[in-house]
């Protein structure tokens, strides 16, 4: 388990990957008989330092228990220089991609088998503004990694979640 990543809960304060991991188990452990959706979406705001554009970048866990609240992480990420929408969006996606990778594995093995949770990707695009011509593109990327992805108006954890802490 990487080492590195560490994340904010609202509620708990900084975790670690691991402890991220034990406490979404238990959380699904709580109430067996509900169904969850994990969701893992980033979003980014620029800002101007010394004449430059920099991005700061945020990735943001949502385990939703359907019909009955949930609880979320979030973590900062790099900081960048930012040359276009189109780098921004898709390493908004990269990260995504990257703490699923990390996260996931680990909550399988945590649930012992128990499939009573699906995955979502949420990725910061959507069919009205500038990133519409984007959609394929970022779509593909998640989907041939093997994820659902939901994009705006549907995709929360970027748009919501993320957003707070940018």
């Amino acid at each position: 388990m990487p080492k590195n990543m560490s994340f904010i809960s609202p509620t708990l304060g900084q975790l670690s990957l691991y402890e991220v991991v034990q406490d979404i188990a238990k959380y699904l452990h709580d109430d067996p008989e509900s169904h969850y959706r994990l969701v893992i979406g980033s979003d980014s705001h620029e800002r101007r330092v010394n004449g430059h554009k920099i991005a700061n970048y945020i990735t943001a866990v949502v385990v939703h228990r359907i019909g009955h609240g949930g609880r979320y992480y979030w973590k900062n990420g790099a900081k960048e220089k930012v040359f276009n929408l189109r780098q921004k969006i898709y390493k908004e996606t990269q990260l995504s991609l990257e703490t699923t990778e990390a996260l996931v594995p680990h909550i399988r093995k945590s649930l012992n088998g128990s499939r009573n949770w699906e995955l979502e990707i949420h990725i910061d695009v959507g069919e009205f503004g500038q990133t519409r011509d984007m959609i394929k593109e970022v779509v593909g990327m998640v989907t041939g990694n093997g994820y659902t992805a939901r994009t705006k108006p549907d995709s929360f954890a970027a748009t919501t979640v993320a957003d707070k802490h940018t």
